[in-house]
């Protein structure tokens, strides 16, 4: 199967991920019959059942996210750097990929990265998020049958694998380390979305951050869970704007969390701010719990920008409207990345074909 091919079959994946939340009487697609669709809806339906984050809206908004990835113009856009290298490549190696289950198909983009780079998909699913993928997989098989003996899901230890790509968290990571050391490997750690306010925002710029905070109730590495803010900020204006998402105190684990460090909080009396579900509270930690967002007051910007430029192995994106500071990105696109937009900073699809040039050498 060439790039061509290969490139074609996830464009068609994508505009099946754009469908599913519609109608069957406007459905555009004619090469899937209904069943297709009603399995996924299935399973995207019952997913709280399996894991109480995952509601439907959530999951619907993570497939979605990915089907615009998948747009012909992005796909085209992203592999640009590497097309020669795919087109010359015909080594295909066994890649092991340890998949995270933090909020729904959050390892999707190495399974594209692996199968488009030409290499062997060899994955171990996260308990927490065991049924999506291998489902996505079933539908990229019936547009491409050739990827049939390229996707492997396994529920035992990984074997068989030449490279590995492992998410999880600081703790796991040595884990990782220690098992998969010996191997090529890219193995990410804890990472966090930081968000950087001047007190000139609007209040669509805050109702933005907002979401960038509470999408999938904080649980992705790059949700914002630390706020910059001038010595003089106040919070009102934010608490105002981000009124709308007070729908998460409905979810009983998100809710839970945020009773467990209120309770916390006032009992050791330590100062924090409080709307009701979400807690602030001054701390110079990057990554929060559940339910609470640290913040830090900053001075200078230009000293912000050097101290998180300082700090960059710990943030995953930082979002602001400043174009002071380093490789920032507009408030409300924090869930939505480029497939350019590499976890970790690390080119997931340079270290694919290396490893291929590698043996090939």
């Amino acid at each position: 199967m060439n790039i061509n091919n290969r490139i074609k079959a996830f464009i068609k994946l994508g505009e099946f991920l754009k469908e599913l939340s519609t109608e069957k009487e406007s459905r555009q697609i004619n090469y899937l019959s209904d069943q297709y669709f009603d399995s996924v809806n299935k399973i995207i339906k019952n997913s709280k059942n399996h894991n109480p984050w995952f509601i439907e809206k959530n999951v619907h908004y993570a497939l979605n996210s990915i089907a615009e990835s998948l747009k012909k113009e992005n796909i085209l856009e992203w592999i640009k750097p590497y097309r020669e290298k795919l087109e010359e490549s015909n080594i295909c190696v066994n890649i092991g990929v340890v998949m995270a289950g933090n909020i729904p198909v959050v390892g999707f983009h190495d399974f594209l990265c692996v199968l488009i780079s030409g290499n062997n998909f060899v994955g171990k699913l996260s308990s927490q998020d065991s049924e999506l993928l291998p489902a996505i997989s079933k539908i990229l098989i019936e547009i491409e049958s050739e990827f049939k003996d390229k996707i492997h899901f396994t529920e035992e230890k990984l074997q068989n694998f030449e490279a590995i790509i492992a998410t999880g968290s600081d703790n796991t990571s040595r884990y990782f380390e220690y098992y998969f050391g010996k191997y090529p490997n890219i193995i990410r750690k804890n990472r966090n979305g930081i968000a950087v306010l001047t007190g000139n925002e609007s209040k669509e710029d805050l109702e933005n951050l907002g979401f960038d905070i509470f999408m999938h109730f904080g649980l992705g590495c790059r949700n914002v869970s630390k706020l910059f803010v001038p010595e003089d900020y106040s919070f009102n204006q934010f608490f105002n704007a981000i009124e709308k998402y007070k729908s998460v105190k409905n979810q009983s684990k998100y809710i839970n969390n945020y009773d467990y460090y209120k309770s916390i909080y006032l009992i050791n009396k330590e100062k924090h701010f409080d709307n009701g579900f979400l807690l602030l509270r001054e701390d110079d930690s990057f990554s929060s719990p559940i339910s609470v967002v640290f913040y830090e007051r900053y001075e200078n910007i230009k000293e912000l920008s050097d101290r998180l430029k300082s700090n960059k192995e710990n943030i995953q994106c930082l979002l602001a409207n400043d174009n002071k500071l380093f490789a920032s990105i507009p408030f409300g696109s924090g869930q939505s990345p480029q497939l350019w937009d590499y976890a970790d900073g690390i080119d997931t699809m340079e270290f694919l074909l290396k490893i291929c040039n590698d043996i090939k050498v």
